[in-house]
């Protein structure tokens, strides 16, 4: 869908998008090649063939930096499907505290593979694991999990794609905690962990310092599905900000994108 995306060229915005659509015009090579038989509103040509020629250039090359920049927060989901290969799903523990050594738990999930991140173990190797993607999906991460994390590893620099499924969902309707979403969705956790909270995290992680390896597993199994869970959420917010979006234009803009990918 980002290949259908045109609100990131200057001088081109919601409406002037819409309009496009509705010209039949959904990817940017559709641009390119009817540039001068289009409407493209208020945007100079010169300036949209340079934008929409460096955005494909941008996605081709993996350049997530690119659209974090001139997408703007409110449209990073539109990059979702597009990096969906590297994205990394994540969530954080806490003893309870709110400084960067409050960290006791970073859990990632990719997709396939869940690894988590303990402290006094392996928490150092964040850096480097996190450098391998281009997106992160959390929930409320923008005012707790990143927050949190650049608390922690100060001299790391978060440049990825942020996909904050809290407001992407509540953009479609759904509201509450992650919990409440999931059961309204229909995703069941497991019997140890059901019913788990952040405060049960938190006391979980103190039996563990006591010497509880028991705890620790349990802690770990609930961060497990803290991050795994997410992945189906970020398919639930991407379709139907998609159909909010796109409206009327969606199945074509979906057929469009399905031939760009087969000529790939």
């Amino acid at each position: 869908m980002l290949r259908s995306t045109f609100c990131h060229v200057q001088g081109i915005g919601p409406e002037t998008e819409r309009s496009l659509w509705d010209q039949g015009c959904y990817t940017w090579e559709c641009l390119l090649e009817r540039i001068d038989e289009i409407s493209i509103g208020s945007a100079a040509k010169e300036v949209a063939l340079r934008s929409i020629t460096q955005s494909i250039e941008a996605l081709d090359r993996g350049e997530h930096q690119y659209f974090r920049k001139c997408l703007g927060q409110a449209e990073l989901w539109r990059a979702w499907a597009d990096f969906r290969h590297s994205t990394v799903y994540l969530d954080i523990e806490t003893d309870g505290g709110r400084q960067g050594h409050a960290v006791t738990v970073i859990g990632l999930y990719d997709g396939s593979d869940f690894s988590c991140l303990v402290k006094g173990d392996n928490l150092e190797s964040f850096r480097d694991i996190i450098s391998r993607y281009s997106m992160i999906v959390t929930f409320f991460g923008t005012g707790f999990d990143i927050p949190m994390l650049q608390k922690r590893f100060k001299d790391l620099e978060f440049d990825h794609l942020h996909l904050d499924l809290c407001y992407a969902l509540k953009k479609i309707g759904f509201s509450g905690g992650l919990k409440k979403i999931e059961k309204q969705v229909g995703i069941s956790r497991g019997g140890d962990t059901e019913g788990l909270s952040g405060l049960d995290a938190i006391r979980l992680w103190e039996s563990y310092r006591r010497g509880s390896q028991e705890c620790l597993n349990r802690l770990i199994a609930y961060n497990r599905e803290d991050v795994v869970n997410l992945e189906r959420l970020a398919e639930i917010a991407y379709k139907g900000l998609c159909e909010r979006t796109y409206g009327a234009h969606y199945a074509p803009i979906s057929e469009a994108a399905v031939r760009k990918a087969s000529i790939h």
